[in-house]
């Protein structure tokens, strides 16, 4: 287009919108350089789009295109596949018809590429930059059944051994971070809370039967003394142990409470040959002081009609009435500072957990502990209830055994994994200043003539 048709065909000056004749080259108002003014630009305007045979100026007897049906979703829950260009009436990008279910190859403008040419591959190859986000979720879940464990971000990255998603770069969660089981009528939750960087508490959960048949069940929770080297070894080589032993000796016959006492023996030598093996507690620091691995512990055993606890260090047993309106109670005593004063009777309760050095504990398992001295104790519940093993990362927030039967959620006898869940949240919602374990063991009492031991 020339210069003087562009100039011909503006209706107005662009500076003061005075009115311009044909082959004006300045504005006689302003005197703007008419010159200057670009070209309008040849592409056509957008218009909507009709439907074939019903938009003006459709060929008569034009019918209305027929498209293919979209396909059912079946139970898989799997996207539906994807219709490539070919299979799709249409035309290529050099006007010519597309026949139908006919393998094209796609178009490209290359530099140097002869006309009409295209890249060499099949129909439908390309590469894609990014996942396609509608289908991220089945290839995740894909990459996780292969053995590749998924980025909890992205949902798409494989992640390394380090614990880094290779596509986001973010930070995978540990496994212990937060740890739920659920095994008949036992459940147990850990958490690491909201103030370590790492989860220091371990638990086991378990059943077996005794000689008679009847069912024992049992439940171990262990706490890492956080001032000593590698805690959340200990806590874990300790309910490991515990629990391996009581599976051993509970089916041969050993009393239950004698059971659980050579447990307590066993998890202290399994937490004592940590201190003979470095680990890898020395790779990121060569100048920490190193001590050896410690840990409290505490279980309970359900077994013959009798309630058997057993522990060593901080962590709890409470038991709570199925009837809320008979009394709660707590079955253990602390091995701890506080504990000591109220004993010898130097201090009240309150006055002795008011103190700094509170929560200072006087037993535990480990090579430098002072003589090891488990507990253990009987009972014989006359009355259902449930029996709560806790670190004290939750009784923390519910020391009383009244505070405790209050943070149980009513329905924590017949869902015990939901009230397990329930009472982390309680510690969670308090602070979470430390990690938090809870095992939650409904006890049940045979009713008479049922042939009870």
């Amino acid at each position: 287009m020339s210069e003087s048709h562009q100039q011909a065909s503006l209706p107005g000056c662009p500076s003061c919108e005075e009115p311009l004749e044909p082959g004006d080259l300045f504005c006689g108002v302003c005197g703007y350089d008419l010159s200057a003014v670009p070209a309008p630009p040849a592409d056509r305007p957008t218009v909507a789009i009709t439907v074939p045979g019903h938009g003006p100026g459709a060929p008569a007897g034009g019918g209305p295109v027929e498209w293919p049906p979209a396909s059912e979703t079946d139970s898989s829950d799997l996207p539906a596949p994807t219709h490539r260009p070919a299979d799709l009436p249409g035309v290529d990008s050099g006007g010519k018809p597309l026949a139908a279910g006919e393998a094209a190859s796609v178009r490209y403008d290359e530099p140097d590429a002869p006309e009409g040419a295209a890249r060499a591959g099949a129909a439908g190859d390309f590469e894609l930059a990014a996942p396609d986000p509608r289908t991220a979720e089945h290839a995740a879940a894909g990459g996780a059944a292969s053995g590749a464990k998924v980025c909890v971000a992205c949902r798409s990255g494989r992640v390394d051994t380090d614990g880094y998603c290779e596509n986001c770069g973010h930070a995978q969660p540990r496994e212990r971070d937060h740890m739920e089981q659920e095994l008949g009528s036992v459940a147990a939750v850990s958490d690491r809370g909201l103030r370590h960087h790492r989860n220091e508490d371990a638990f086991a959960v378990s059943s077996t039967a005794l000689p008679d048949g009847s069912p024992a069940v049992v439940a171990i929770v262990c706490d890492g003394v956080s001032s000593a080297s590698r805690p959340d070894e200990a806590s874990a080589a300790a309910a490991s142990a515990a629990n391996e032993s009581l599976l051993e000796s509970l089916p041969r016959g050993t009393h239950a409470q004698q059971a659980m006492h050579e447990a307590i023996l066993a998890a202290s030598e399994a937490v004592n040959a940590l201190a003979q093996d470095p680990g890898q507690a020395m790779e990121h620091d060569q100048h920490r002081h190193q001590n050896a691995p410690a840990c409290t512990l505490v279980g309970a055993i359900m077994a013959g009609g009798l309630l058997i606890v057993g522990w060593v260090g901080d962590s709890r047993v409470y038991w709570v009435p199925e009837d809320r309106s008979q009394p709660p109670a707590r079955l253990t005593e602390d091995d701890s500072w506080a504990a000591q004063m109220v004993a010898t009777g130097l201090m009240n309760e309150a006055e002795a957990y008011a103190d700094e050095r509170a929560h200072a504990i006087t037993g535990w398992l480990g090579a430098d502990a002072y003589e090891l001295e488990p507990h253990t104790a009987s009972f014989k519940p006359d009355r259902p209830g449930l029996v709560v093993v806790c670190t004290d990362g939750l009784w923390n927030y519910a020391e009383a055994a009244a505070e405790m039967a209050a943070a149980v959620p009513a329905d924590a006898y017949e869902r015990p994994l939901h009230g397990a869940q329930v009472l982390v949240g309680h510690a969670l919602d308090g602070g979470g200043h430390d990690n938090v374990t809870v095992a939650l063991l409904p006890f049940a009492v045979a009713a008479p003539g049922a042939g009870s031991a």
